[in-house]
């Protein structure tokens, strides 16, 4: 098997800097100064998986660019009986004596094992969260010092969390993604450090709760926070590292899409007044809830307003990097196409993006609805087609074989890569919604996955299972229906929303993927012919709006791979559709 040749490249392709590439501070909610970015050329080999060291290199690929990708320089397949070794030596300033030393890896998909000097520091399961190790006392200062990485990546043939990736592309389901694909970077930190922190919004209360985890065993250390609007001091506290502080915010003013505002924030570690560590961060104040309207209809508020939520499904793909975008810019440049377009939310698609796709996100207005990647296995196309035709309720708490959940570890896996994604995408005022399963691909469990999603953050809303198998609980009850559009009645409890329909495609020439058989749930032969189309669904969508419905979301952002139905062709150079008349459209929709 091999990967597609690749004719499809975006603009941004010509800026990736193999000396240096995706420069950006990765980690934007949590900033220190003391880094040094690992990205560029590695070596690497791929060897049969049993193989327990490499002896000759293959050649050079160019991190962070999964190994299938053509701007990795490599792009060929990484097999399920094979394992992919990367190998480069790294210097550690003087100027770091004395600290810790921390190797942080953006995510790396799916099984990574880690040696620094010769010596192993674990293993790491799962493809879509950041984890670190600690390198103190392994490296040396003012010396070159080796990192080898060995990653065995199953995609398919396997059942963990993997979104769409698969060993044989077609139809929805895209190239495989194995390896290393977010920033690595090194950390400095003291000895006593910061280590993560929560912050939780009241707009009730114009306040900000923040509970720090700190790396330590000395209990009178103090924690100050600092919140700043710009070069305005808003407030300041502190407490004992281990309590968690209240920070109230005068005169707030609040998050939305339209006006997105941060308050930046610092907050310091002290030991008897001197500050031993600091990290900077930000913060947005807002509230996503459901309250009924003047019809007793539940609806989805932002700060305690209904809110229409539209916007593009996104599966974070692209031509030449697939899971990873060529730069920083190619990045902010969908969510400020949706922007263009009058779109207030984006659904983030069975994929976790890396951390500055959120920060952007927080910093231009635009809210997510963060899809869990999924894992099991799709079920077979008969169960598929009455799900699509039916929105079938079928119980997914027994049957667990049915959706290839069969094996108790697989599930553990799931619960566990879903904690640590929570985790990690907590504090971005963007993230609204969490969906746990889409249209049952490796759905279990989910009535109860739903609720204790929603224990632990009762901040956000949650759409427990999007599509199909709705077992009943959740905020929102939602379903999915090509082309459509179509509307759930109102419920009693639970927001209505309809979060997949459209997927019409057209295919503009030069400007799609190498394919033999390209896919859209109804094909169209003309941008007017699609604008027409389109603007009719968006009629019906403002009528089902004052029915109750709460939200909707359009199949898709940019075409890819096999599928054309995108507003954007897969390279981000070809707008479809008339876009005043959409953005006309969005805006009467969401405001009206």
């Amino acid at each position: 098997m091999t990967t597609s040749p690749v004719k499809l490249h975006t603009r941004w392709a010509k800026d990736v800097d193999c000396e240096n590439p995706l420069p950006e501070y990765p980690r934007p909610q949590m900033v220190r100064d003391s880094w040094i970015n690992l990205n560029g050329l590695w070596q690497y080999a791929v060897t049969p998986k049993e193989q327990e060291k490499v002896h000759l290199y293959d050649g050079k690929i160019l991190v962070p660019f999964p190994i299938e990708s053509s701007l990795s320089g490599v792009q060929q397949p990484l097999l399920p009986n094979q394992r992919l070794w990367y190998q480069r030596n790294f210097f550690i300033p003087e100027g770091w004596q004395g600290q810790r030393i921390l190797l942080h890896f953006g995510a790396v998909d799916w099984e990574t094992s880690v040696w620094c000097n010769g010596s192993q520091l674990g293993i790491h399961q799962g493809g879509y969260d950041p984890f670190s190790f600690d390198l103190t006392g392994l490296v040396n200062i003012g010396q070159e010092n080796e990192l080898v990485v060995a990653v065995w990546d199953p995609t398919d043939a396997g059942r963990q969390e993997r979104g769409k990736q698969v060993l044989e592309p077609k139809f929805v389901m895209y190239t495989a993604v194995s390896g290393i694909w977010q920033t690595v970077w090194l950390e400095a930190v003291p000895q006593e450090y910061i280590t993560g922190f929560n912050l939780t919004p009241d707009i009730d209360q114009n306040q900000l709760t923040i509970r720090v985890d700190v790396e330590t065993n000395d209990d009178s250390l103090l924690m100050e926070a600092t919140a700043w609007d710009g070069e305005t001091l808003v407030n300041q506290t502190a407490a004992p590292h281990s309590q968690q502080i209240v920070l109230s915010i005068p005169e707030a003013k609040w998050w939305t899409p339209d006006t997105p505002h941060l308050y930046d924030l610092t907050l310091r570690l002290k030991q008897r007044g001197k500050v031993i560590d600091e990290v900077k961060t930000y913060f947005g104040l807002r509230q996503i809830s459901l309250e009924k309207d003047e019809a007793g209809i539940q609806r989805i508020c932002l700060n305690h307003k209904p809110l229409f939520q539209y916007g593009p499904l996104d599966q974070g793909y692209w031509p030449d990097g697939l899971y990873t975008a060529p730069t920083d810019e190619a990045l902010i440049y969908d969510i400020t196409f949706c922007k263009s377009l009058g779109m207030n939310m984006i659904r983030k698609h069975i994929k976790v993006e890396p951390a500055r796709w959120y920060y952007h996100c927080d910093r231009l207005g635009m809210l997510v609805w963060q899809d869990m990647p999924n894992g099991g296995k799709v079920p077979h196309m008969a169960v598929l087609g009455m799900g699509f035709l039916f929105n079938l309720k079928l119980r997914d708490n027994k049957n667990y074989q049915r959706f290839g959940r069969e094996e108790k570890q697989v599930r553990e896996n799931y619960r566990r890569e879903l904690k640590a994604m929570i985790d990690t995408l907590y504090n971005h005022p963007c993230i609204v919604v969490w969906v746990p399963f889409n249209e049952s691909w490796g759905q279990f469990d989910a009535k109860a996955i739903g609720n204790w999603v929603k224990t632990y953050d009762p901040s956000r809303l949650v759409d427990a299972a999007s599509g199909w198998f709705d077992q009943g609980n959740g905020d929102i009850y939602s379903i999915h229906k090509y082309v459509g559009p179509a509307s759930p009645k109102p419920e009693k409890k639970r927001a209505v929303a309809l979060s997949e329909f459209g997927g019409i495609g057209l295919e503009e020439s030069g400007h799609t993927w190498p394919a033999k058989k390209l896919f859209a749930y109804k094909m169209v032969k003309s941008r007017q012919a699609l604008t027409d189309w389109y603007l009719k669904l968006m009629e019906k969508l403002q009528k089902m709006k004052t029915e109750g419905l709460s939200a909707a979301i359009y199949t898709e952002l940019c075409d890819v791979e096999y599928e054309i139905n995108g507003y954007l062709t897969y390279d981000r150079e070809v707008m479809k559709m008339d876009t005043e008349k959409l953005r006309e459209a969005h805006q009467k929709l969401i405001n009206e």
